[in-house]
């Protein structure tokens, strides 16, 4: 007769007769690690997978799809090795304009499921200006200065060039005016120009002259030809007598003097 009125002697002899299974305190039960589980591929190659995969997401996301919204957001290490594709949204002067970042442009959803602004308004701190690399152009009235000759023959020719267009940036550095210095390249009838190199062609600027940290992303001597051509073709700021060329550089130089004496 089993002493426990709810047993069986029948369950406690199956019981102790089970050499299957030795007993395990219930401390040592919540410390143990059961490896086995570890050593079938299926049970952990697919968190490896699901984790990689938003790791390698998102650091795509940081450095090619993230939207810049302005100068001061372009991580240092984008120079030299990133561009900037977006939407031009005004031209400030003969070499300058503000870009609208759009980065992916139309496979991201750019100009038909994410729109691009269009009022000033809707664009105040949200693009980034631009420094077109390696040229000058004739500088405008700004300050009280008066402005150079071609000053609006420059600015009006760069913004029927690429005002409200898509332009892609190679962008090489940061300016003291907290612009972005780059090389920038526009489609027109399906092929790829060089914006700079476009506009000393046409006579409408001159290669950037200083004593050092002059950027011309490799092409100077392209830029210094092209210059050279339109020189002697006597196009747009070299059509006027020789003498009485001043170039940006020389008349940013007698404006700074003047103002100091």
């Amino acid at each position: 007769m089993p002493w426990w009125p709810f047993g069986s002697s029948k369950e406690s002899n199956s019981s102790k007769g089970d050499g299957s299974r030795s007993p395990v305190s219930w401390t040592s039960s919540l410390n143990r690690t059961d490896w086995d589980h570890y050593k079938d591929p299926s049970n952990w190659i697919q968190t490896v997978l699901v984790t990689t995969t938003v790791v390698v997401s998102l650091q795509i996301y940081r450095s090619y799809l993230r939207r810049i919204p302005g100068t001061v957001y372009v991580r240092p290490s984008f120079y030299r090795r990133r561009s900037l594709f977006g939407h031009v949204t005004s031209v400030g002067d003969g070499d300058n304009f503000h870009l609208f970042h759009t980065p992916g442009g139309r496979l991201t959803g750019w100009g038909w499921l994410r729109r691009v602004p269009s009022k000033k308004v809707e664009l105040k701190n949200r693009t980034i200006p631009i420094r077109l690399a390696g040229i000058d152009a004739p500088e405008g009235a700004h300050f009280g200065r008066p402005a150079q000759p071609f000053s609006t023959d420059s600015l009006a020719w760069l913004s029927n060039y690429i005002l409200g267009k898509k332009v892609r940036a190679k962008i090489y550095k940061r300016d003291q005016y907290d612009r972005v210095v780059a090389t920038v390249y526009v489609r027109h009838f399906l092929f790829r120009r060089d914006v700079g190199l476009e506009m000393l062609k046409c006579g409408m600027a001159t290669t950037y002259e200083a004593k050092s940290g002059v950027e011309y992303g490799g092409l100077e001597a392209e830029y210094k030809a092209a210059e050279a051509t339109a020189k002697a073709k006597k196009l747009g700021i070299w059509s006027g007598k020789p003498e009485h060329f001043e170039s940006p550089r020389d008349y940013k130089t007698r404006m700074n003097a003047s103002e100091v004496s």
